[in-house]
C-alpha cells in the first residue's frame, strides 16, 4: 500500500511527532511505501526511517514567515500558537500545505492518507482531496460533467488530544475543521475516553471512530543491567518542563518524602518554551530538600540511559493524550506514578494489566489543564504518598529493574492496526 502521512509539526519532537515517525518506520519495514508531509523550520533536517520519503513544508520562509505551528500552547521548541494566527497566516498555511499535498497526490499517488491531529492540516488535506474529486467528474451522454467519481483515496486522521484542546480553547477555523473531520473516512483514537470526546465534539457516530492505542520501540526501550544505583534512588520525569505537566507539583511532592536528602534524586528531562514558567520551576527546584537535576532535551540513546538509571518514573500531568513515555519507562524496568486521567488508566489497565503503576487522583481542573489552586496541596500529598510507595518497593531491589514485560504493545502492532483500518 502507498500511504501518505501528514502532520503540521515537526516529526522528531513531542509525543505525536514520535508517534508519526515510529509508525511510518514500522509501515515501511513491513513493505508499505510511505511518504510524510510535515512542518519544519527552514534549517531543520529531521531523519526519518530508511525508505520513507520526506516532503517537508518549511516555516520561517517567505511563504510561511513564522515558526512551525504547535499543537500545544507550550512546545519544546519555538512555535507559533494557533490562537495567535491572523487570517493572513492561516491562509498562507493552507496555501503552502495545500500545494504540497496536491503535488504529493499527483506524484506519490497514495492509496490512503493518514493525518495526525484533527486540526488545520487535516482540514487542508480534506479540502485538497475534495477539490481533486471535483476535477474528476463523470461525464453524461453529451460529455458534460455531472457527478463525482469520488475522492482519489480514503483519508483518515489520528487524534492526539492536543487537537481537541485547541478546538475547545478558541475558535480558529473551528467550523471548517469540524466539517472536514465529519467527512473523513474514519478517525483513530488513542483510547476509549478520547473516542467518546471525539464523538461528542464532532457529532460523529461511534462506529466511525476506532481505538488504536499507542506503541513503543521494543528494541530500544528495554532493561539494561548495571545502570541503577543503590543510592540515590532516582525519580525521573520526561516531558515539557511546564506547569500543565504538573512539574511544580512534583517538586513540592518530593519535599514531602520522609527520606534523607542524599537518599533520593529527581531528574527532569525535557525542553521548555515558556521562559517565565521555566525560571519559576528552577527556583522551586533550588528550594527542594532533594537534588533536582535538569537534563534538558536529550537524544534517544540518552533517554534510554535515563530510564535505565532510574527507579521510579513520574508523570503528574493535568492533561494527557496517551503518554508514550510511561510505556517506555515501564518497558525499561521503572516503576511508575501517574495521574489517573480519563482514558489513560483504562488503557494501561487493559493493555498492560500487571504493570507496576500507582495512579494518583488529579485535582479539579478549570478549562483543560489548569488545576484548581485549593486542590493542589491534597493532590501533592497523594502524589508524594504514591512516590513513597513505589520508592520503598524499588529500595528492596534497587540494582534491578522490575522485570516487567511490556512487549504486548509495540509500534509494529500499532502500525498493523492502522494499515488494516485504512486498507
Amino acid at each position: 500500500m502507498r500511504i501518505l502521512c501528514i502532520s503540521a509539526q515537526k516529526p522528531d519532537s513531542t509525543g505525536s511527532g514520535v508517534y508519526l515517525a515510529e509508525t511510518v518506520a514500522s509501515m515501511a519495514a513491513s513493505g508499505h511505501q510511505v511518504a510524510v508531509i510535515a512542518g519544519i523550520d527552514k534549517d531543520d533536517s529531521p531523519q526519518l526511517a530508511p525508505g520513507v520519503e520526506f516532503l517537508p513544508v518549511r516555516f520561517r520562509t517567505p511563504e510561511l514567515p513564522f515558526p512551525v505551528c504547535g499543537m500545544s500552547d507550550v512546545m519544546p521548541y519555538e512555535a507559533t500558537r494557533y490562537r495567535d494566527m491572523t487570517p493572513e497566516m492561516v491562509q498562507a498555511f493552507r496555501n503552502v500545505f495545500g500545494q504540497r499535498i496536491r503535488q504529493a497526490m499527483l506524484d506519490f499517488k497514495p492509496d490512503a492518507i493518514i493525518c495526525h491531529h484533527l486540526y488545520l492540516a487535516c482540514s487542508t488535506a480534506f479540502d485538497v482531496l475534495d477539490e481533486l474529486a471535483g476535477e474528476n467528474r463523470l461525464p453524461d451522454a453529451n460529455g458534460e460533467a455531472v457527478g463525482r467519481k469520488g475522492r482519489p483515496c480514503p483519508i483518515w486522521a489520528v487524534c492526539h488530544s492536543t487537537d481537541l484542546r485547541q478546538l475547545r480553547n478558541h475558535n480558529l477555523e473551528k467550523e471548517r475543521i469540524v466539517a472536514a473531520v465529519r467527512s473523513l473516512d474514519g478517525v483513530m483514537a488513542l483510547h476509549e475516553a478520547q473516542k467518546v470526546e471525539i464523538a461528542e465534539l464532532f457529532d460523529l457516530a461511534a462506529d466511525r471512530i476506532h481505538v488504536v492505542g499507542t506503541g513503543y520501540n521494543s528494541q530500544e526501550f528495554a532493561p539494561r543491567g548495571g545502570l541503577r544505583a543503590v543510592r540515590p534512588l532516582r525519580v525521573l520525569y520526561v516531558g515539557k518542563i511546564c506547569r500543565a505537566k504538573g512539574v511544580e507539583s512534583l517538586i513540592r511532592a518530593m519535599n514531602l518524602l520522609p527520606f534523607d536528602p542524599e537518599a533520593v534524586e529527581l531528574r527532569l528531562v525535557g525542553g521548555y518554551s515558556d521562559q517565565e514558567q521555566y525560571h519559576r520551576i528552577v527556583e522551586l527546584a533550588g528550594r527542594c530538600r532533594f537534588p533536582v537535576v535538569f537534563g534538558g532535551r536529550v537524544s534517544q540513546d540518552d533517554l534510554v540511559l535515563s530510564y535505565n538509571e532510574s527507579h521510579v518514573f513520574a508523570l503528574p500531568s493535568f492533561f494527557e493524550g496517551l503518554p508514550l513515555v510511561t510505556v517506555e519507562a515501564l518497558a525499561s524496568g521503572c516503576r511508575a506514578v501517574v495521574t489517573s486521567l480519563p482514558g489513560v488508566r483504562p488503557w494501561l489497565d487493559a493493555s498492560l494489566p500487571d504493570a507496576p503503576v500507582s495512579f494518583v487522583e488529579p485535582p479539579r481542573i478549570k478549562g483543560v489543564d489548569v488545576p484548581v489552586p485549593e486542590d493542589l496541596p491534597a493532590f501533592e500529598q497523594r502524589l508524594s504518598d504514591a512516590l513513597l510507595e513505589q520508592l520503598q518497593a524499588a529500595a528492596e531491589r534497587p540494582l534491578e529493574g522490575t522485570g516487567f514485560d511490556a512487549t504486548a504493545v509495540s509500534w509494529d502492532s500499532l502500525a498493523a492496526r492502522m494499515t488494516e483500518l485504512i486498507g
